[in-house]
């Protein structure tokens, strides 16, 4: 198996495990502040967990691309985190 496409799974197979407990968190805290509080520490996890595994599937790909779309895709990712983290 692909060692770059393991990474990648695996980050995202980690991201998921945080949502599931995180839930159980919630759950168990059982008070809406806290469970605000839970939500919004994953709110920061997310865009981290993208970033990672995109940076991770970019290095993976470089050598493929040429760099006008190596360009345009960071143009893209960084479309994404602007419309993200504008408020």
């Amino acid at each position: 198996m692909n060692k770059i496409v393991l990474t990648m799974a695996s980050l995202r197979m980690m991201s998921g495990s945080m949502e599931i407990i995180a839930a159980i968190v919630m759950l168990r805290l059982a008070t809406v502040e806290k469970a605000l509080l839970v939500n919004s520490t994953l709110a920061l996890v997310g865009p981290l967990v993208l970033l990672a595994t995109t940076t991770i599937g970019l290095v993976g790909i470089a050598e493929k691309l040429s760099y006008g779309k190596l360009l345009w895709v960071i143009a893209g990712v960084s479309c994404l985190f602007i419309g993200i983290l504008k408020k």
